[in-house]
C-alpha cells in the first residue's frame, strides 16, 4: 500500500526534517518549545469523504518556505478554482498530494499508456505514436486503439498497462459514453492512481518508446509541466456536459537522485481553458522554484 505524506516525503533535509521532524518532531501535534510554528496543512479529502481512487489523507505540519506551505497558504488562495498537485519520486511508494480536485476524465493523457499497448503489440506504429504523443493528435489517437483489435481488447490492453504501472483502480471503457469523444478519454482517472502510474512507467518494458515522445511535446501545447527543464509529460483537457473545461497533466521532472513524478490538475471556475492552462503555469512555477528539495528515484 502506498504510503502517503501530505507535505515533504520527496524532499531533502531542508523539507523533510524541517517539515516532518522539525526543531520539536513534530507532525500531528506542534509542541511550545519550536522557535516557529509549523501550520497544519489542510487535507483534500478526510478518510471518511475520500474520493474512489484518491490518497489516504494525513494532516502534517508544513513550515513556512517548503513547497507545501507556498502551495497551500499562497499560490493556492489566488487560483480561482479547483486544482490539485502530487508528487512521488519515481520507483517509490511515499507520495505528497496537494489540492482539492481528486478525479475526473482522462482526456488525452491517456494516451500514454495506449502508446505503450500500441508499440508493444504493433511496433511499426512509430508514427501515429509520435502524433498521438508529441501533438496529441486524435485520429493518430484513435488508430493506435484500433491497432489493438476490437474496443473490447483495446480497452482491456490499454487497462492492463495501468495495472503493471501500479494503478489497480482505473477502468478503461470499451464504448463512447459522449459520442463527440473518444470511449478511452472517458476513463475516469484519479490524480492518485494517474500519479502512481507516472512514478512506475520508467520502470516499464519498452516504457522508454513512449517516455522520449514526451520529452518532446509541440511548443503549442509546452504549458503548465512543459516549462520545466527537461520534462518528460503529457496533458489532457476536455470540457464537461456543461462545456467547463478539465485541464491536467502528469510527467517526469528530473531532479537530484533521480526522477520525480508529478500529477497537476486545474478545473478554473470560470470554466476556460485557457485559464485552466494559466493555473497550471503557476503550480509549475511554484515546482520550479522548489526543485532544490525535491529527491528523485530510479528503476
Amino acid at each position: 500500500m502506498m504510503e502517503v505524506t501530505r507535505v515533504d516525503a520527496p524532499y531533502s533535509p531542508r523539507g523533510r526534517l524541517a517539515a516532518i521532524v522539525s526543531c520539536c518532531a513534530a507532525v500531528l501535534l506542534v509542541t511550545a518549545g519550536c522557535s516557529s510554528k509549523p501550520a497544519i496543512v489542510p487535507t483534500a479529502t478526510t478518510a471518511a469523504t475520500k474520493a474512489p481512487g484518491s490518497l489516504p489523507s494525513t494532516l502534517v505540519a508544513a513550515m513556512p518556505g517548503t513547497l507545501a506551505w507556498d502551495f497551500e497558504n499562497e499560490l493556492r488562495q489566488s487560483l480561482n478554482g479547483k486544482v490539485a498537485l502530487a508528487i512521488l519520486p519515481v520507483n517509490s511508494d511515499r507520495a505528497m498530494t496537494l489540492g482539492d480536485w481528486t478525479v475526473g476524465p482522462a482526456w488525452s493523457s491517456i494516451k500514454v499508456p495506449l502508446t505503450l499497448a500500441a508499440l508493444r503489440a504493433n511496433p511499426g506504429y512509430t508514427g501515429a505514436a509520435s502524433n498521438a504523443i508529441t501533438n496529441s493528435d486524435n485520429a493518430a489517437a484513435d488508430m493506435l486503439w484500433q491497432s489493438l483489435g476490437t474496443p473490447e481488447v483495446a480497452a482491456q490492453a490499454v487497462q492492463d498497462v495501468l495495472r503493471e504501472g501500479g494503478d489497480n483502480t482505473t477502468k478503461v471503457p470499451a464504448n463512447r459514453s459522449r459520442s463527440d469523444y473518444s470511449a478511452f478519454g472517458q476513463a475516469e482517472w484519479a490524480i492518485a492512481d494517474q500519479l502512481t502510474f507516472a512514478a512506475h512507467l520508467p520502470c516499464l518494458p519498452q516504457s522508454d518508446s513512449v517516455t522520449s515522445l514526451m520529452g518532446k511535446i509541440s511548443s503549442g501545447q509546452r504549458w503548465g509541466l512543459g516549462t520545466l527543464s527537461g520534462a518528460q509529460f503529457k496533458g489532457g483537457w476536455g470540457p464537461d456536459t456543461s462545456g467547463d473545461y478539465l485541464v491536467r497533466q502528469f510527467g517526469l521532472i528530473p531532479v537530484t537522485g533521480g526522477q520525480v513524478a508529478i500529477a497537476i490538475a486545474a478545473q478554473p471556475a470560470s470554466g476556460s481553458f485557457d485559464d485552466g492552462t494559466a493555473m497550471l503555469t503557476k503550480i509549475a512555477g511554484l515546482i520550479d522554484s522548489h526543485l532544490n528539495e525535491l529527491r528523485g528515484g530510479k528503476c
